[in-house]
């Protein structure tokens, strides 16, 4: 297997080079291997509908220019309409209180795949953040229960 390195303030690390994910993606991997078990499609599905959601608002009021926010829809879209990239959520489900992990995750993965949409590769945070962009205005405090509502809505519509 092959790695790229990857920097955040807590130093460097090896991520996969086909992972989508990232740094903090790695680190939580690494920190919390506890069950085994990982979050069910229907919430990643949920944590996508989010990110769009978010997206679409950031757009309309200006806070993230076209050109990128374009290439994080579709990315989402690819998640939402295709199925794609589900197997990149590796996390496990008992990690910290507010689900910060798994909000980054899903951050990491949409900025990585927007940035190749876009030319460029992943791992550099550029020229579409995980964080500045794909997470603008949002706190996993709000991000993670807004999410297993949405969840939770779905399951209860598809009985």
């Amino acid at each position: 297997m092959t790695y790229r390195m990857e920097k955040d303030i807590l130093g460097e690390i090896e991520v996969p080079s086909d992972a989508y994910w990232g740094v903090n993606t790695q680190r939580a991997i690494q920190n919390f291997q506890i069950s085994g078990k990982v979050f069910p499609q229907i919430f990643i599905i949920s944590l996508a509908q989010l990110k769009k959601a978010s997206l679409l608002a950031n757009m309309e009021l200006g806070l993230i220019d076209e050109k990128k926010g374009n290439a994080i829809l579709k990315a989402a879209d690819e998640i939402l309409e295709e199925n794609k990239f589900l197997n990149q959520f590796p996390i496990d489900i008992y990690q910290t209180g507010s689900g910060t992990q798994t909000n980054m995750n899903m951050n990491e993965v949409l900025a990585n795949r927007a940035n190749e949409i876009l030319g460029h590769p992943m791992g550099e945070k550029y020229p579409v953040h995980p964080n500045d962009d794909v997470n603008r205005c949002q706190s996993s405090n709000d991000v993670i229960p807004s999410v297993m509502h949405l969840a939770t809505i779905h399951l209860l519509n598809s009985r």
